[in-house]
């Protein structure tokens, strides 16, 4: 299937979500406000936050004001946003409505636990609290960031009411995790890539220069395209126009047989910011 920006997956529980996403981690306030105002006007639907993040109002601001300016309706855009810290059923549940109120949108289209911390009780107590949200109309998709096989796992023992619909992992040619990718596809979730450029660790590799000039693409342009081909969402950011620009340009050209190969060759298990399902302890 030939993919563009504006192209949707299905989720398994009927919705769906488009196939790139725009990150906005680590990205102040006023960054925020801007790169994401920015990246929906340069066409992209599907913005990526979170608590964590600590602009989930700007974010929202943006997408609310370019809504007016454009004339878009709510449903063309696609928003998620995360759960910071599992700290028991009440506190998911006012995390998840203050999030919703930050907003301004008037619901989550997606509502991700952004990690396994610290205990299965807090973990189980958090995905109660998303149900509930669902119940309510204030989220449309629930999934997970971070979660192993033992995390999903044990969530799958409670026969949760609404289906994991997303984990979100830090997915590139450089960290593949083969095993939690064939279980959550086996599970019928979908896969997105934080950190799909490798924050930018790895451009000077020279299989990756090598298949980038090949296809007179840049090396970031080469790891996203190697991300929609396997089937997942990444979710780049940038809070430079040019570069946001350029990281949609990845739907007129197609990978090779034997570039995926190559860059599947590639895995190092390169961790670029946190692992939460390499920690043991939790």
């Amino acid at each position: 299937m030939a993919f563009t920006l504006t192209s949707r997956v299905g989720l398994q529980n009927g919705k769906d979500i488009p196939v790139l996403g725009f990150g906005t981690y680590e990205s102040s306030t006023e960054e925020a406000y801007t790169s994401v105002k920015q990246a929906l006007e340069a066409g992209y639907r599907h913005i990526d936050t979170a608590e964590w993040y600590e602009n989930e109002e700007a974010c929202g601001r943006a997408i609310n004001d370019f809504m007016k300016e454009s004339n878009t309706p709510r449903n063309e855009i696609f928003y998620t946003t995360k759960l910071m810290a599992n700290n028991g059923l009440e506190h998911a549940r006012k995390a998840i409505r203050e999030s919703v109120r930050l907003s301004g949108l008037g619901y989550l289209d997606l509502y991700l636990i952004h990690g396994p911390y610290p205990s299965k009780e807090a973990r189980l107590a958090s995905w109660k609290a998303i149900e509930e949200a669902i119940d309510e109309g204030l989220i449309k998709s629930a999934g997970v960031s971070n979660y192993g096989v033992r995390h999903l796992e044990e969530l799958y023992e409670t026969s949760p009411r609404y289906p994991v619909t997303v984990n979100q992992l830090d997915l590139h040619p450089f960290m593949q995790r083969s095993e939690d990718v064939e279980y959550n596809k086996r599970r019928g979730i979908v896969l997105e890539a934080w950190g799909p450029l490798a924050r930018a660790m790895r451009f000077n590799n020279p299989v990756l220069k090598r298949i980038s000039e090949s296809h007179s693409k840049s090396p970031a342009q080469v790891l996203l395209r190697w991300s929609i081909q396997k089937g997942y969402v990444p979710l780049p950011k940038s809070v430079k126009k040019e570069r946001l620009a350029a990281n949609k340009e990845i739907f007129d050209f197609e990978l090779s047989n034997d570039d995926m190969n190559n860059l599947d060759q590639l895995d190092e298990y390169l961790v670029t910011d946190w692992d939460p399902i390499g920690d043991a302890s939790v």
